[in-house]
């Protein structure tokens, strides 16, 4: 070794031992990450990681997949949509990081009642629309630096927006009726607060590939929004399903055709002393003042179902059902 050599000797004691050094003992345990202060911490701790609403990531697995046909014939080109990250972010450090030229696109959840936003970057704005507006195919279009977007690029960006909507509530159907509107479109992101900047929103970043061109798409939807759904949300579903399992349901309703249950026909009520209930006796007969073709309550469990007309058929009393009890009757 040099004189000049001032690298750290490894620490071969702790290598023999199969043991971890500090170095590599601080860096398992995050110790290297920068100190923050308490009320940092405190800030960053209510952040909502998006994972306590799995469902999410399905819905947007499902997106992807219908916006890829959709941007097809849109653009005529081949593209592709992929999940790039879902995460959670403060509303105003979102805005406050967005690069310029970024075109917001505000629209409102009708049935929630609420709004959310919808960015796209330079590049998939100028790219898109050099392809829609007949630009060479598998040619990278590199967007200009600080020029405002004419009106009939922001026709098109409307046009595109409106387009992803419609996918974005098709996925969503499963879960929940909604309709995502279009509202309007900004560039200034002081002008898209659709909450306050403090509150938490889950960002979904998604990236749109088109034979060598790209550009990146990203759904902000703050808690608040999702709010009327978070139940819904919450729930684990496995694959297409949502939940819901067809041939399970259609096994449980036939059993339900075959299942036996009982029946209670309530012939007479009457008030006896107790007295006389005490004297009752084995093979005693009852009295029931009921004549042929009155009317009978069926029920099961208790509760009451059917009324039906008493009658008899080969000296035995039967009972035909004119119909279901309506209203609270008991």
């Amino acid at each position: 070794m040099s004189e000049t050599d001032t690298s750290p000797l490894p620490d071969l004691e702790s290598e023999e031992r199969g043991m971890l050094n500090q170095a590599e003992i601080d860096s398992l345990m995050n110790f290297d990450e920068p100190v923050r202060s308490g009320m940092e911490r405190l800030i960053r701790s209510g952040l909502i990681s998006y994972e306590r609403l799995p469902m999410l990531e399905i819905i947007f697995d499902r997106l992807v997949r219908i916006l890829s046909t959709s941007l097809r014939n849109f653009t005529s080109d081949n593209a592709e949509a992929t999940i790039e990250s879902i995460t959670s972010s403060r509303l105003g450090d979102y805005l406050a990081n967005l690069p310029p030229q970024t075109m917001l696109a505000v629209f409102r959840a009708e049935e929630w009642d609420n709004s959310a936003l919808l960015t796209l970057d330079s590049s998939m704005i100028y790219n898109m629309i050099d392809l829609v507006l007949g630009g060479r195919h598998g040619r990278a279009l590199v967007p200009p630096d600080s020029r405002p977007y004419t009106p009939i690029e922001r026709g098109l960006v409307e046009r595109l927006v409106k387009v992803i909507l419609a996918d974005f509530t098709t996925s969503f159907t499963p879960v929940s009726k909604v309709r995502f509107r279009f509202d309007r479109l900004e560039t200034n992101p002081r002008f898209a607060v659709i909450s306050r900047v403090s509150n938490a929103a889950i960002v979904v970043r998604l990236r749109i590939d088109m034979e060598g061109r790209s550009g990146i798409i990203e759904i902000v939807l703050p808690y608040a929004t999702l709010e009327p759904v978070r139940d819904l949300l919450l729930q684990k579903f496995m694959g297409e399903k949502f939940g819901r399992d067809h041939i399970w349901e259609s096994h449980l309703a036939d059993e339900l055709w075959t299942t036996d249950i009982e029946l209670d026909a309530l012939f007479d009520q009457q008030s006896v002393r107790l007295s006389d209930i005490l004297e009752l006796e084995p093979g005693r007969p009852l009295p029931i003042s009921v004549p042929m073709g009155a009317e009978v309550q069926l029920r099961c469990g208790g509760v009451p179902l059917f009324n039906a007309s008493l009658g008899h058929i080969n000296n035995r009393l039967a009972l035909t059902i004119t119909g279901q009890v309506t209203g609270n009757n008991k």
